[in-house]
């Protein structure tokens, strides 16, 4: 069972564009503003974003004089990686079988090739 923080953080993260702001803040500590301009979302709306990716940890606010600046905080997703690696299995398994289908492709391309 999961705690109510990690119910947060499974929430922030549910979000398309707050995983999107995630990545962004993985090259470092960025403003609203700049944030903002990336998307063609209004500045409002990604400040509402960043405020929900805060109050899950996910994210730390810093003031810089009149500018918002933000910094992502990393080890808050270690409960989401944990989480999915009960999953890795099944990844694994599936990309073996890919892996064997595509040889098998290969191999019966390559008999064609030869056949002519």
């Amino acid at each position: 069972m999961l705690s109510s923080i990690d119910d947060d953080v499974f929430t922030a993260i549910a979000h398309p564009l707050r995983r999107s702001l995630l990545d962004d803040l993985s090259e470092g500590e960025m403003s609203v503003s700049r944030l903002a301009q990336r998307y063609e979302v209004s500045r409002p709306a990604i400040s509402q974003h960043l405020r929900i990716l805060l109050e899950a940890g996910l994210v730390d606010g810093i003031r810089d004089g009149r500018n918002n600046n933000y910094v992502l905080r990393p080890e808050r997703l270690t409960q989401v990686y944990e989480w999915l690696r009960k999953y890795e299995k099944f990844w694994s398994q599936r990309m073996s079988e890919l892996g064997r289908y595509l040889d098998r492709e290969a191999a019966k391309k390559n008999a064609r090739r030869k056949n002519r």
